[in-house]
């Protein structure tokens, strides 16, 4: 078996699979490793949706806007933020529910998920598999939690498409550790001098085989949050039972 850290060093998104569809046993390794993660104070607050109706699939490939590379791969996972279990003890034994609404707890729930999709993300690339993170889930959270049946105090947070890779991409230049790792206390500006870092992001994008590109991490940066994104996502918190304080 490959060297852990080599293999995360290695990581990069797969957008190309062979369309053969993974065995229950291997979706069944990629789960328990997800569901291995850490979880503060064991609350467990994710649930994993192996979507396996072409037709859902279909829905969830066409609002994420990553048809390609959804529809065609060996098994497509939506992890699921999940307080719902712990909404239902809450109300058998009569309790109020302000300790589930509140946003530490969205929090607890979110933090838990993202931990579990990453184990299966590492898990799979173990197995020489590919994987790519779909946040586009959210452009449309209403129609999935629809598609899929979540009740309340649940949230859909991205999936996980995962094959056998046909092409992979080079990896990305990371961030210098100096911009994002500090000592007893942040360092403002070793975190804003990016000087080294635009060069570096120039450099890849002009030089890359595919999508080559006259651009750079910081005007990336700038255009991605240039406007709000996905201004329904707090409005869909507060119908799912979530109060955000």
């Amino acid at each position: 078996m490959e060297d852990v850290i080599e293999l995360m060093k290695k990581h990069t998104s797969v957008r190309n699979f062979a369309d053969t569809s993974l065995t229950d046993e291997v979706k069944e390794q990629l789960i328990i490793a997800a569901h291995a993660g850490a979880s503060s104070n064991f609350v467990q607050a994710t649930s994993i949706i192996d979507v396996t109706d072409p037709s859902i699939r279909g829905q969830l490939a066409e609002i994420s806007k990553s048809a390609a590379y959804v529809k065609q791969s060996g098994a497509f996972f939506v992890f699921v933020a999940d307080l719902y279990r712990q909404s239902q003890i809450l109300q058998q034994q009569g309790l109020d529910l302000a300790g589930i609404k509140n946003m530490e707890a969205l929090t607890v729930a979110i933090v838990d998920t993202a931990i579990a999709g990453e184990n299966l993300a590492v898990a799979a690339e173990s197995l020489d598999l590919g994987i790519c993170y779909i946040g586009g889930i959210r452009n449309d959270l209403t129609t999935v939690r629809d598609l899929l049946n979540l009740p309340k105090f649940t949230v859909p947070l991205f999936g996980i498409t995962v094959g056998k890779p046909t092409r992979k991409n080079a990896v990305k230049p990371r961030m210098p550790l100096h911009n994002n790792t500090f000592k007893n206390g942040y360092d403002r500006q070793a975190a804003q001098d990016l000087s080294e870092y635009q060069k570096i992001t120039q450099a890849y994008y002009a030089n890359r085989s595919s999508h080559a590109q006259e651009t750079d991490w910081i005007r990336k940066m700038t255009d991605f949050f240039a406007e709000p994104r996905r201004t329904d996502v707090a409005p869909f918190l507060l119908e799912q039972g979530f109060t955000l304080n």
